[in-house]
């Protein structure tokens, strides 16, 4: 599997991806899943225009991503992924798609959202997510920069920890 990082953060493609993580993983490839922007031009081309050159960009909606990466069309990258959301990484993973490890970068605060740590807020919906991902075996943790100590999610969630 070319995915060398997949990560929720709801920023997407921003100066930590581009200046911290991609060197980090040494990807050579961005592929950004996310219907909304995907259905956006504009702000397709606004992130599409923030990457440098040496690096391919391929923003889509999730069920499109995860037919890319059926096909085999990133074989020969090494790929950070980014979702938006947890709901966007749970389809992402009921489409089809295989990933180990799930990096939770940022969640921004919202609405029914509660704070689990500086970058990471959290709402029920976005719990059961994460439950399912984690049943489903994949690694959960939680990591701004790739110089922080990553973090278990459950132990982020007071509630979750005596499950871990």
């Amino acid at each position: 599997m070319p995915i060398v990082l997949t990560r929720i953060d709801n920023r997407l493609i921003h100066g930590q991806i581009l200046e911290s993580w991609l060197p980090y993983v040494h990807a050579n490839c961005l592929v950004v899943a996310n219907d909304d922007i995907a259905g956006s031009p504009l702000k397709r081309m606004m992130m599409e225009a923030s990457v440098p050159s040496r690096i391919k960009v391929v923003i889509d909606a999730v069920p499109d991503v995860v037919a890319m990466f059926a096909r085999g069309e990133f074989e020969n990258f090494r790929v950070l992924l980014l979702f938006a959301s947890t709901s966007d990484s749970l389809g992402a993973l009921r489409f089809g798609l295989n990933f180990e490890r799930l990096n939770l970068g940022n969640l921004h605060a919202g609405s029914g959202k509660k704070q689990y740590s500086c970058t990471v807020f959290l709402d029920p919906e976005d719990i059961e997510n994460l439950e399912a991902l984690d049943a489903a075996g994949i690694d959960i943790s939680a990591r701004c920069i790739p110089a922080d100590m990553a973090r278990h999610w459950r132990r982020l969630v007071p509630e979750k920890k005596r499950e871990q």
